[in-house]
């Protein structure tokens, strides 16, 4: 399980939307509250987020804009792509981190294992809270008319930082 984030992707009702909390961790203690582990890529096409090591996370996130821009903003095969390359390069099958990458139409979660899953319901968590997020997403869904998906993941960190003591509601949320 990854330590010192959450991260919760939405689709719902024609919208999708990726929130993630600021916190940092270094074992015990959090090194800062503010991090940024949303970001929109391909012109504001495509939302990532990632759960792991920064490092890590980070070099992932420049691949995968390169297999964007290479397969034309395609996100499924940008995605497939990237868990090929992901899990035979040497140096690339070492990184630790899982992905949340979604554009209007399609979600999918990323990991090193060659995973590119495309969750039945468009809710999907990572990190340490991730269940809690997803869990509380799929409450709204079920039981609140009128969310936006925006707003249904929003308040997934919330419900996940009063839970885990490794998500924050330093809270970043990007929507298409």
């Amino acid at each position: 399980m990854m330590h010192g984030t959450t991260i919760v992707g939405v689709r719902f009702n024609g919208q999708s939307a990726v929130a993630g909390d600021g916190q940092v961790t270094l074992g015990q203690t959090v090194t800062k509250a503010t991090a940024q582990k949303v970001r929109k890529l391909a012109h504001g096409k495509v939302i990532c987020g990632f759960a792991g090591s920064t490092a890590d996370a980070l070099t992932l996130l420049d691949k995968y804009e390169e297999k964007l821009s290479q397969y034309s903003g395609n996100l499924t095969r940008a995605s497939v792509e990237l868990a090929k390359d992901w899990r035979t390069d040497r140096i690339l099958r070492r990184l630790e981190a899982l992905m949340i990458v979604c554009d209007k139409e399609k979600m999918f979660l990323l990991s090193g294992n060659g995973d590119v899953v495309e969750p039945d319901d468009g809710l999907i968590g990572i990190g340490s809270g991730g269940a809690y997020a997803a869990a509380a997403a799929k409450a709204m869904v079920r039981f609140s008319k009128g969310l936006t998906a925006a707003k249904i993941a929003e308040e997934s960190i919330r419900i996940a930082a009063e839970l885990c003591i490794y998500t924050n509601e330093q809270i970043t949320v990007e929507e298409i």
